[in-house]
């Protein structure tokens, strides 16, 4: 019932800076778990960030950790991540995802397989 549209990917030189926003339409995703996931070519797909329904509790890979900030605004049933410092190892396609609650730990937030619902994705290119 929940689609999810990425947008706001691009090319971007190192050190430079993208915000992605996710857009979710079909019901309120303000209740849900939400997530931004990468995959570049040739890697498996791995977890960036996420958040908590209310917003007020974030997790990071430990790649992103500092330079990336998930948040989002449920009014307007959004979700974003604003990229900085960003690098040729950020190059992926970057994808949103959503899980209805309930939510128990950490693991849920930060594997791909506890998200019910994926967007189509968003190109991200860093050049050297």
């Amino acid at each position: 019932q929940v689609q999810l549209v990425e947008s706001g990917g691009g090319l971007v030189q190192a050190g430079g800076s993208l915000r992605l926003s996710c857009a979710a339409s079909g019901r309120t995703v303000s209740h849900y778990a939400m997530g931004w996931f990468r995959q570049a070519p040739g890697k498996e797909r791995e977890f960036v960030a996420a958040i908590t329904s209310s917003g007020g509790i974030t997790y990071y890979a430990d790649s992103v950790k500092g330079r990336f900030t998930i948040s989002r605004e449920n009014a307007k049933n959004m979700v974003y991540l604003q990229m900085n410092s960003l690098t040729p190892e950020d190059t992926a396609v970057y994808y949103c995802a959503g899980r209805p609650p309930p939510v128990y730990s950490s693991t849920y937030y930060t594997s791909g397989a506890g998200y019910n619902y994926w967007g189509q994705g968003t190109q991200v290119t860093v050049s050297s």
